[in-house]
């Protein structure tokens, strides 16, 4: 069996230890992100739609970072969306910030009916730079 080890960013939120589990876990050369939400500190879900997504983005940031990752090392991107219709237009202008240079990674986005008092949620998997695995 591979080993699996968890990853934590520097400032982890309250959701990790309220829910248990990990933020991510690196196995071999593969980084698996828990899906990241637009939490405050204290786990509470941010009630501006567009800042919650800034946050699950920075969130996702600062987990990738926790492994040595960044952005560019994402393969595939899951998206959990509440109302994807009318929340389509804010995802997008962040993620174009995020991912704004060619290849994006790949992309499925899902519409959903709960996400535990959120509205957006991404989970990511990435491939671990060698300088990372070190």
């Amino acid at each position: 069996m591979a080993q699996r080890d968890a990853v934590f960013p520097a400032n982890r939120h309250a959701l990790y230890e309220e829910h248990g589990y990990s933020a991510a876990i690196r196995s071999v050369d593969l980084l698996f992100v828990s899906g990241q939400v637009g939490s405050r500190a204290d786990g509470s879900p941010e009630p501006d739609f567009r800042r919650q997504v800034e946050l699950a983005f920075e969130n996702l940031g600062a987990t990738l970072q926790a492994a040595g990752c960044t952005f560019d090392d994402i393969v595939d991107v899951t998206t959990f969306h509440t109302d994807p219709e009318n929340q389509f237009a804010a995802i997008m202008a962040v993620k174009q910030q995020i991912f704004s240079q060619r290849p994006y990674p790949n992309w499925t986005a899902v519409g959903v009916n709960w996400l535990a008092g959120f509205d957006f949620e991404i989970k990511v998997i990435a491939r671990i730079p060698a300088a990372a695995k070190a």
